[in-house]
């Protein structure tokens, strides 16, 4: 009877350690299966994070490529003919200034009133080149200066319009 209880004992224990075995098998899967839960939640949540990043900046240039910038705005444009003009200068040297003017107006309907003004306006862009210096024109500002007196010089024989900007398309000093 001692052998039996032996048995009965041994094969409890036997029957203990395949049911820890058991339980250790099904660990084992349901801990396999919720890693791959988490690695698929992770790459989810990688891939709509990166859709979302690279949607947005195709969006943008998107937007970017149909939305064209305006033209700019410039009015009608009305040319001068060249001027050639001595310029003054301080040590006796002789320089000569060539430009050429083209006008930008308010209104294309200033146009028949500059082509009727055309000599009164070229006789006194002239006399304005005639009393610079080359010190007085050889910079950027005075170039700029010179253009703000072309305009308000001119706009002052005007009556239906005005002009806006005064364009040198050439300008030569020799």
């Amino acid at each position: 009877m001692a052998e039996k209880e032996k048995e009965k004992e041994q094969a409890a224990e036997e029957e203990v350690e395949e049911g820890k075995k058991k339980k250790k098998k099904k660990k084992r899967p349901l801990l396999k299966w919720i890693i791959i839960g988490v690695m698929v939640l992770i790459i989810a949540g990688a891939g709509l994070t990166g859709w979302m990043y690279f949607s947005k900046k195709d969006a943008t240039k998107e937007g970017a490529a149909t939305e064209e910038p305006p033209p700019p705005a410039i009015g009608a444009v009305w040319r001068m003919d060249s001027f050639i003009v001595n310029l003054r200068d301080e040590r006796g040297r002789e320089r000569y200034l060539k430009v050429v003017v083209q006008l930008e107006l308010s209104d294309e309907k200033v146009v028949p009133e500059l082509e009727l003004l055309k000599p009164k306006l070229r006789d006194n862009v002239l006399d304005l080149l005639a009393e610079k210096t080359y010190k007085d024109i050889i910079s950027h500002g005075g170039r700029q200066r010179l253009r703000g007196e072309i305009a308000m010089r001119l706009n002052s024989y005007l009556r239906n319009g005005r002009i806006v900007e005064v364009y040198f398309t050439e300008f030569v000093i020799q």
